[in-house]
């Protein structure tokens, strides 16, 4: 398994001191076992688009895009 790596990063704000930025498949995956809001539909989303995507059954951008999703839903993009 191969990591994809993001068109471009995204960059998440956990707390105010605590940011993360996140720049593929494997990063996305790690960053939603980490997940500080709850695990709506979004998150499910970016939780198989991430793995999908390590798995090569969907490009690496609908994985971000799912992810940004996510956070928007989690109100955690900067």
């Amino acid at each position: 398994m191969n990591d994809k790596m993001f068109p471009r990063p995204i960059r998440l704000k956990f707390a105010p001191e605590r940011e993360r930025v996140v720049r593929s498949a494997w990063e996305g995956l790690e960053c939603l076992g980490d997940w500080p809001a709850g695990q709506g539909r979004q998150y499910r989303a970016a939780l198989r688009s991430c793995r999908d995507a390590l798995d090569g059954w969907t490009p690496a951008e609908k994985a971000m895009r799912a992810m940004i999703d996510a956070a928007r839903e989690a109100r955690i993009l900067q």
